[in-house]
This record gives structure tokens, sequence and C-alpha cells, in this order.
């Protein structure tokens, strides 16, 4: 009679007409390091950091239609996160709750003011026993508060009102198009080159019973490097949620990496400009919030798979060997470069050269989410939007940060993100040709399927 009392007034608090609609709840947790740990991003780095001069965060957002399909997104100011770690946390996640793995969503921001994670970028440096001792340490601790926050969201859900729009922002700028010097005198003259993204997307969650913002999620296709200072910082994604949370008391503010891995913002290198981004970003929000938003109406579905890319090759024992003994700027990288494949080859052979690679959809009534992994280039959000029949935001940076994900028109031009980027995340050489049209299938296979469910 117990248990039968309790059902009975948990349903009794839940009106007809709110369980007509959607319901939602928010969650966050610290993760600023309190330790010296090493940080992440750039290679360059000699030592661990310094201080906090930004709280880091994970926070959660979790979402039900009204038939009762549930999914949490969780958003991290972080450089990267590994397979394994969204997969645990996942997991643990669909244990509680019995949610669907698609249902559970993970990005990064992209911090590079952010700690190593272990496991991830396993080629930027050599880490000494107790630094990589501290980040073990440190990823188990991540995941318990990654867990908390979407209990916390998922337990808080209440009725909700759900509506979206967009705006724009442009200190984004193509940086393989644009040298950062030129950057100034191009946007005077307005001949700035190559492909971006300025579309700034926002979800706004309303308390349905008194209209106030609960929560608001933003995105936006921009490396978040402003800094690479010795100290724990979100960045401008951080210094904009910060903002935001500031002009809506109350409300949990949210960012979403889009596919950015070639934009960089512009100008950078100073706390200032990474808050000057950050109000940017803030204020094209505002101004979608001041117009009329889209209203979220019907159900929820979600769909996620793998598809298999490859590697062109492997290296060679000379390959591995001179990268371990040759001086060279970036000596340090290569030795971290030489010393994982070695291992790699050694524990998984021909293996290493398959990858899977995750793709994610959500469908939020007439909305689309589409999240992919690694750091993907701005091509991938251009070309899925306008391919897409209806409204679709893509994310990059999710689930499993794995590497760079050129399209084929970067591929074949090779430098950094086509090519040697591949050095400290790792891996043993370029992607195959192919890659894009395989990830563009795959996503379109799974945008039917959530409009089908």
């Amino acid at each position: 009679m117990f248990v039968v009392a309790l059902v009975w007034s948990g349903c009794a608090a839940v009106t007809p007409s709110e369980r007509a609609g959607w319901r939602a709840g928010v969650g966050r947790e610290t993760i600023t390091p309190t330790d010296a740990l090493w940080m992440t991003g750039y290679a360059s780095r000699d030592h661990p950091a310094e201080g906090t001069s930004q709280d880091l965060w994970v926070k959660a957002l979790a979402i039900s239609d009204s038939t009762g399909n549930r999914a949490v997104l969780l958003t991290l100011d972080l450089c990267g996160v590994t397979r394994e770690i969204s997969d645990r946390v996942a997991l643990e996640i669909m244990r509680r709750y019995g949610l669907p793995r698609s249902a559970v969503m993970t990005n990064v921001s992209h911090t590079h003011c952010s700690p190593w994670l272990e496991g991830s970028i396993a080629g930027l440096r050599i880490f000494p026993p107790d630094g990589v001792k501290k980040a073990a340490i440190y990823r188990a601790a991540l995941e318990k508060k990654m867990i908390a926050a979407a209990a916390h969201a998922l337990d808080s859900m209440t009725p909700a009102t759900l509506a979206w729009g967009e705006d724009q922002t442009t200190f984004g700028i193509n940086r393989r198009e644009n040298a950062e010097k030129d950057v100034a005198a191009r946007r005077a003259a307005g001949t700035l080159k190559g492909p971006s993204d300025p579309r700034v997307p926002v979800l706004a969650i309303y308390d349905a019973a008194s209209g106030s913002l609960r929560g608001l999620l933003l995105s936006y296709a921009c490396h978040n490097t402003t800094l690479s200072i010795y100290q724990w910082h979100g960045d401008y994604a951080g210094c904009a949620q910060t903002e935001l949370e500031r002009r809506h008391p109350g409300a949990t503010v949210m960012f979403t990496s889009g596919c950015g891995a070639d934009i960089n913002p512009n100008p950078r290198g100073t706390v200032e400009l990474a808050e000057q981004h950050g109000r940017a970003l803030a204020d094209a929000a505002d101004r979608a919030l001041a117009r009329p938003l889209t209203q979220v109406e019907g159900r929820f579905a979600s769909a996620m798979d793998d598809i298999t890319l490859s590697f062109t090759r492997k290296p060679t024992s000379a390959e591995l060997r001179e990268a371990m003994e040759k001086e060279q700027p970036s000596k340090a990288m290569h030795q971290a470069w030489s010393a994982s494949l070695t291992e790699q080859l050694r524990t998984k052979g021909d293996a290493i050269l398959s990858y899977a690679y995750p793709i994610q959809v959500w469908k939020l009534g007439a909305l689309s989410w589409a999240a992919l992994g690694g750091e993907v280039v701005v091509d991938y959000s251009l070309r899925l939007r306008s391919e897409h029949q209806g409204n679709l935001w893509v994310f990059g940076y999710s689930t499993d940060v794995m590497a760079y994900i050129p399209n084929e028109r970067v591929l074949k031009e090779g430098r950094y993100e086509g090519a040697t980027s591949m050095v400290p995340y790792a891996r043993p050489s370029p992607w195959t040709a192919g890659l894009e049209e395989k990830i563009v299938a795959k996503t379109h296979d799974l945008l039917a399927q959530t409009t089908a469910k």
C-alpha cells in the first residue's frame, strides 16, 4: 500500500495539461582541478597549471517529451573527451534511468586552458609518472561529477516550454585561409577568405508555470582558443556562459561546440579578448531571445551509430625511430607520437588502422541535432544543413575527440587539419579518402531514422 501510495501521489502531482508538454531539468558540477595538473591543447606547455582564472564546469540539460521519452545533454569546459569516458558515464546513466545510449549526448567546449585527460591527445608530450597518476585520479572524479550533474537534471525535471532561434557573430575566421596578422586589414576591407559559419543557434528552456528562463543552450562554430595561459579558464565560451548567467539570474547557460576545427577567434591572446568574444556571443544569444522564437512541439527521438574510418598506413620502424631521436622544435611532441604508436602497434597491430567513429542524432519536434565526433571542419555543418530538409544544428567535439575530421577538400590540401594534426593525436597517418561521404551518408541515415520514429 505504501508503494501504491507513492506511485499515486507522484502521478497526482502532474496535471493532464502538464503531461501534454515537455519537461526539463538542469544540473551542474564544478570540474576545476584542485591539484597542479598538466594542461592540454598546446605541446609548448612545459609545466603544470599555476592556478585558476575561471572555474570549469560540467552542465546537464535533461528533457522529456509528452510520452516520457527522456534524454540528457552534458556539456564540459574541456579540450576533449574520450570514448571510454563518454561511454562509462552514459552506461551508468542508462543503468539508473533506463535511457537508451543514443539519448545521452556529450559535448566539450575545446578550451585549451583545461587539464590533459587520461587517454586523450596522447601525442602531445610524454607526461611524467606523477602527472599521469594525477590525471587518472582527475578522470575518475570527473566521471562521477558528470553522472551527478546528469542525475540532478533528470531528477529535477518540471513542466517546461522549449523554444529556439538564432543570430550571428563574426569573431571566428577561417584560419587556413587567413593569416592571423592579416585578419584586421582583411576584415576592414571585406576580403576575408574561406568558409565559416557565423550562426549562433539558441535553445531556451522556460518554466511552464512562471515563464522564467531556466536554461539556455547556445552554440558557435569556432575554436575555443583565445588563450594559452597557464591557468584554468573556459575561454570565450566560458565567458559567454558567465555573462549570460549574469544577465539572466537563475538560468543555467550551456555551450556546445559547432564544427569549427578550422575556425579561430580573432583577435586573441589575452583574457580581455576572451571576455570580448564572450560578450559578442552573449549579445548574439540575447538578440535571438529578443525576437519571436520557434516553440518546440512534438516528440523526442534519438539514434546513434558508429562507422568505420581508416588511416592510410602504419608508420615504419625507421619513422618511429627518427621521430624519437631527431632534433626539432617539436621534438617532445614527436617523441610522444613515436612512443604511443610503438605501444599501439605492439598491443593492437593492424587494428590501429581502423577507427569506430561515432555519430549521434536527436530530434526535438521539428528541430534536429547532429553530433559528430572529433574536431570537425566547418564544411560538414554547411553541407549537412544545406542538404537536410528541415531545421538542423550540427555539433563537433561530441562523444569522442580522437582527431581532426577534415572533409575531402581539406584532406587533399593537407597542412595541419588534413595531415600533421595526427601527430599530437597519436594517430598513425592521415585519414583515408572517402570519410566525408561516409560521415554525411550515415548522418542523413540517422536523421531519417529519427524522423520515422
